[in-house]
């Protein structure tokens, strides 16, 4: 089978509460990227902005943009100039009072190629989501580009296993996570590497369960909520791993970096030829994955008569 490969970029850096000092960041690592002759980049969660979901304050939703809108205008000049795709994701204004967390994939032309609205939506100490982003409702649909089938998600999609399934089934040729993900002060180093790699395991496994290659791209530095309560570090750690669930490379846990990663894209076939997982897969058998947990009063389901 003939080779076909893909120069995939992650952009991965810290961020400040200025956009304009964020967005240059971003846009320094894609100028890097495509120089180097990338032609897919994928940024990090939120990339314009400080994680302001570490409290709830309403002053935040000003933060939020329409799109098409400013920035994703400006990327979609960026792409069109470098003839590059982009993968960003930006806090949406919807409507007055409806707002998402949702990703934007830029076309080569500067076209909007689609979006994604991220589905699931956390609520804990430090990442109080909820607040902020009413859940997507877009589905699992993969975006089509000029470099393949995007299946896109967004950070806390990443753990479920679902959704990277459901991108896979509609035809999603690598899975994209942008991410902002980190430990808290509190947590003893044991717990923090216990998270670190059960974080990059889990979506280890969604690369292998569906046969194709997944990217994660996360922020990295220490942000402080503006109430001082809370901070989170921010491991970094972006990564890229194959259909095999093989590490191709990793950025550093501590600074930004630019990490690049040359695909190739005849793996999935070959792998999925010797692990047919999409053949065997049971359908016919799957009914209570839709069922939010199935309780033991619901009795003991049998064929028997």
């Amino acid at each position: 089978m003939p080779k076909n490969t893909l120069l995939l970029a992650l952009v991965q850096h810290p961020c400040t509460q200025d956009y304009q000092d964020n967005l240059d960041r971003s846009f320094a690592g894609i100028r890097n990227a495509a120089a180097k002759g990338a032609k897919l980049i994928l940024l990090q969660e939120l990339h314009t902005a400080h994680y302001f979901c570490q409290q709830e304050q309403a002053a935040y939703f000003d933060l939020a943009e329409s799109i098409p809108g400013p920035t994703s205008e400006q990327l979609g000049h960026l792409a069109q100039e470098l003839d590059i795709v982009i993968v960003a994701s930006l806090f949406e204004r919807r409507a007055a009072g409806l707002y998402h967390n949702t990703a934007v994939v830029l076309e080569r032309d500067g076209s909007i190629a689609g979006r994604y609205r991220k589905m699931h939506i956390p609520d804990d100490p430090g990442y109080y989501e909820k607040f902020y982003f009413s859940p997507g409702d877009m589905g699992f649909t993969p975006i089509q580009t000029s470099v393949g089938k995007l299946g896109v998600l967004i950070c806390w999609d990443q753990w479920f296993p679902e959704a990277a399934r459901l991108m896979a089934l509609a035809g999603a040729e690598i899975l994209l996570y942008p991410t902002a993900i980190g430990w808290d002060a509190d947590d003893d180093h044991a717990e923090q590497q216990r998270q670190y790699h059960a974080w990059r395991t889990v979506q280890q496994g969604h690369a292998i369960a569906n046969g194709i290659p997944l990217a994660a791209c996360n922020r990295c530095g220490i942000e402080q909520a503006d109430d001082h309560h809370s901070q989170i570090q921010f491991w970094g750690g972006s990564f890229v791993a194959d259909p095999q669930g093989e590490i191709l490379a990793e950025a550093p846990t501590d600074s930004a970096h630019v990490l690049l990663v040359e695909l190739d894209r005849s793996r999935s076939e070959t792998v999925r030829r010797i692990w047919p997982y999409l053949r065997d897969r049971r359908i016919d058998a799957y009914a209570d994955l839709s069922l939010r947990y199935r309780d033991a009063e619901d009795g003991e389901k049998t064929d028997a008569p």
